[in-house]
This record gives C-alpha cells, structure tokens and sequence, in this order.
C-alpha cells in the first residue's frame, strides 16, 4: 500500500518536501543538496521530492509559487519554509532542532 503524502508528513519523524518541477534549474542545483543531506542525515529525517506539475492539489494546498519551494514537517505542522536553493549547512541547521 501506497503512504499518501498526509501519513508521510504526520509522522513523528522530521520530513522535508521539496516542491520542484523538472524544467527548473534552481530545482537541478538543489537536487544533489538535498541527496546528500539524506545520506549524512540518514534515517532522522525523511527527505520527499513532489513534482509541482504532477502534484497540482500539493501545490495548491501550500501556496507553492515559486520552485524549489523547501518546507519541513514535524508531525503534519509546517515548522520551517523557504523558496529557492538552500545549502546543506542551511538545512542541517534547520533540522537539528527538531530530532529526536
């Protein structure tokens, strides 16, 4: 069975969504960023990708305007927002508050 993005983001692990879209280039610079974030953060964090173009009613429901729109869920609430690129120290800070 399939999780839906709703179970995913209610979790009591922190979960990061990166709204993208495939013809957009800040989106491509923010790819190898968020790859190597999950690997260094492993399993504290559960990193998802959502394809503004595919996911319309995601998009909707958080305003996403701009893409790479970052947003960090713990348990089902927005904690943390930002669009454009963002670093993997940026990120790791981000985080660190809301582990475990």
């Amino acid at each position: 069975m399939k999780e839906s993005f709703n179970d995913i983001i209610k979790g009591d692990k922190p979960v990061l969504v990166d709204f993208y879209a495939d013809w957009c280039g800040p989106c491509k610079m923010q790819a190898p960023i968020l790859k190597q974030f999950a690997d260094r953060m492993g399993d504290s964090v559960r990193v998802v990708k959502v394809d503004v173009d595919r996911s319309k009613s995601a998009s909707m429901t958080y305003r996403i305007q701009g893409v790479p729109t970052l947003i960090l869920f713990k348990q089902g609430k927005i904690v943390w927002r930002q669009s454009g690129v963002a670093q993997l120290a940026q990120l790791e800070k981000v985080v660190k508050p809301f582990l475990g």
